[in-house]
C-alpha cells in the first residue's frame, strides 16, 4: 500500500518468444517495468517513443497509452492490428506480447543460401 491507502495493481506480462514474464505496475511503461527488474526481453531504446526499437505485438490482454507512439515505427494499420511501442503503453490485463523485429533479423534471412558458393566468380 502506498502513503495514502492505495495500492497499486500489478499485472503478469509474458514475451512470447523467450517465455520470460515479469509483472507490471498499471500506471508504469512496459518497457520500464521490465528494465527494473533486470530482464532483457525486449529491446531498449530512447525510452521516449522515438526510435522505434522496442515496437510489440499485443497476443493477448490490453493496454493503455501513456503518451504518443511515432507514426514513423507503428503505422495506425499496424496498430490495429496489435502493435505498438513497450515505451508507451502500461497493462490494463495480464499480457503476452510478441517482439517484433528482434527474433527475425532480415540480413540472416535467405543471405547464406542466395549467395554463391566460393567459386571466384
Amino acid at each position: 500500500m502506498t502513503a495514502f491507502g492505495m495500492c497499486k495493481t500489478r499485472l503478469q506480462v509474458t514475451i512470447r518468444q523467450t517465455g520470460e514474464s515479469f509483472a507490471c505496475a498499471d500506471d508504469q511503461s512496459v518497457l520500464a517495468s521490465m528494465a527494473s527488474t533486470g530482464r532483457r526481453g525486449i529491446p531498449v531504446g530512447c525510452l521516449g517513443g522515438g526510435c522505434g526499437v522496442c515496437k510489440v505485438r499485443v497476443l493477448s490482454g490490453s493496454v493503455q497509452r501513456l503518451g504518443p507512439v511515432s507514426r514513423a515505427h507503428v503505422s495506425c494499420d499496424e496498430e490495429g492490428q496489435g502493435y505498438t511501442l513497450a515505451c508507451r503503453v502500461a497493462p490494463r490485463s495480464e499480457l503476452e506480447l510478441e517482439v517484433a523485429g528482434r527474433f527475425c533479423k532480415p540480413f540472416f534471412k535467405g543471405f547464406a543460401s542466395s549467395a554463391d558458393p566460393v567459386s571466384g566468380k
